[in-house]
């Protein structure tokens, strides 16, 4: 069989194959790009294989492609990588043996075959290549079958699963990750060398399995690699706080919904609106303080008050334990976590204006997110019930924009300053002056004076006033 490639593809991919003939190294197009060019997904990297010195090979190629930035030569590994009009991803190395040490997934690696080179690959389907000799350029090399796996949406490893994951542990999350992404199904066999070997993921750093979390959870259905995660008994060893969601309890015949699968659930419903990475950790966290807040009140059934507040104390520390960003991601994660019980509570009626502008001043900017999150969140298998919480979701829109359009919350910023307020009373940063700012924030929201200068400035000088506070100056007014 022989792959056809469109002629934007054809104008490295001939380069190389130039540059090869010219040295004289057996070189092939293998890996992700193949494997997608198959499937006819779309992909712009590409990994070349050759049997001999492969940073002469890109040297060569970098030559005639001249690209800019200039080739890129990992000596100490033997690689080199050219980005080709800033799109075109193109890594070289030489074909190799890789041998393993139980404690770690760094391999000792000596120069191999294309043979070798694809028995170390951790799937059939991504042990594909195509050769770029000029006698049989686009010819397909599939020693393990991997063809028939792809059209069959198969799953499973070149060698005996045990060996390619004890080999290398991260080869158990890629696994998932493929099923996760293709709607693949992972072959009996696989399936059980995962399983028996979960306790290996241990020896991989947090970056790469973190890595390979988040690219599951920006899959069209991320509940499909987190229930595999969970199955196989990596969740647990990964991400422990999740898993303690699939505990369920009953006492006198009261039980409480499986928050496991419910946040499954719910990251599922986000996941159909939008692609945001982050907005998606804030699903899966959203319920995590559940079982520490949990509680079984008689006459009532069980409770979970204040999971919102535990649990957005958890996401700093959970964002450290996987080392995601500990920076305005995070700070976002952390803000949908503490809000996301917040509209529920004005679905009701007679709901004050007050109560609007403080969602939305709290919510701010991320708004939109928050409101898409809670929309999410409604999982129950009554239609007439999720339409009604559809419904009065959209009511709590219409009032937050006609409360938003009149007073202009979401970026609101006091007019009196802290800087006004020493300035006015002659204090330096101190307790005083946050009262005050304080008092003035709760004030505008509540509506009890409007949002000018002129009246804040008056109530600052009354709040001054009950303070024992004298004005030293007049603040500019």
């Amino acid at each position: 069989m022989a792959i056809q490639f469109s002629s934007e593809e054809r104008s490295w991919l001939d380069q190389v194959a130039l540059a090869a003939k010219e040295l004289g190294l057996e070189t092939y197009l293998v890996g992700g790009f193949v494997r997608d060019k198959l499937l006819d997904r779309s992909t712009k990297d590409a990994d070349f294989v050759c049997v001999g010195d492969a940073l002469a090979l890109a040297q060569l190629v970098a030559n005639s492609l001249k690209p800019r930035p200039p080739v890129s030569l990992f000596k100490t590994f033997g690689t080199a990588h050219i980005l080709w009009k800033g799109e075109w991803d193109l890594e070289f190395v030489g074909a190799r043996r890789e041998s393993y040490q139980s404690d770690s997934r760094k391999p000792t690696v000596t120069p191999g075959t294309i043979e070798d080179d694809q028995l170390r690959r951790d799937l059939t389907i991504n042990a594909l290549a195509v050769s770029l000799a000029s006698d049989r350029f686009g010819e397909l090399v599939d020693p393990f079958n991997g063809l028939k796996d792809l059209k069959d949406k198969i799953l499973r490893t070149p060698l005996p699963p045990e060996q390619t994951f004890s080999d290398d542990p991260l080869r158990m999350m890629r696994t998932i990750r493929f099923a996760t992404q293709l709607g693949f199904k992972i072959e009996e066999g696989t399936w059980k060398g995962i399983c028996a070997q979960a306790d290996r993921i241990r020896i991989i750093s947090q970056e790469r399995i973190t890595e390979e979390l988040n690219k599951i959870l920006l899959a069209d259905t991320p509940s499909v690699g987190l229930d595999l995660l969970y199955r196989s008994g990596l969740l647990e060893r990964i991400f422990p706080q999740l898993v303690s969601l699939r505990v369920a309890e009953y006492i006198d015949g009261h039980g409480h919904k499986d928050n496991f699968y419910h946040t499954l659930q719910v990251l599922d419903n986000l996941s159909r609106n939008t692609n945001d990475l982050w907005l998606r950790w804030a699903a899966v966290l959203h319920d995590i303080a559940k079982p520490q807040t949990k509680r079984f009140e008689q006459g009532h059934g069980w409770t979970f008050h204040g999971h919102e507040v535990v649990g957005g104390r958890m996401v700093p520390k959970i964002f450290t334990q996987l080392k995601l960003p500990l920076n305005e991601h995070m700070r976002f994660v952390r803000k949908l976590v503490e809000l996301h019980l917040r509209p529920i509570s004005l679905t009701k009626e007679n709901i004050t204006d007050s109560a609007i502008r403080r969602l939305l001043f709290d919510a701010g900017d991320d708004f939109d997110s928050l409101m898409l999150l809670c929309e999410a969140d409604i999982t129950s298998k009554n239609k007439q019930k999720v339409n009604r919480y559809l419904s009065n979701f959209q009511l709590v829109r219409e009032r937050c924009r006609e409360v938003e359009e009149k007073d202009q919350i979401r970026n609101w910023q006091p007019p009196i300053t802290g800087e006004i307020i020493m300035q006015t009373f002659g204090l330096s940063p101190s307790k005083p002056v946050g009262i005050i700012k304080d008092s003035l924030k709760d004030a505008m929201l509540d509506g009890v004076i409007p949002n000018t200068y002129e009246a804040a400035f008056e109530f600052m000088l009354e709040k001054g006033k009950e303070l024992g506070l004298t004005p030293v100056s007049s603040g500019g007014k």
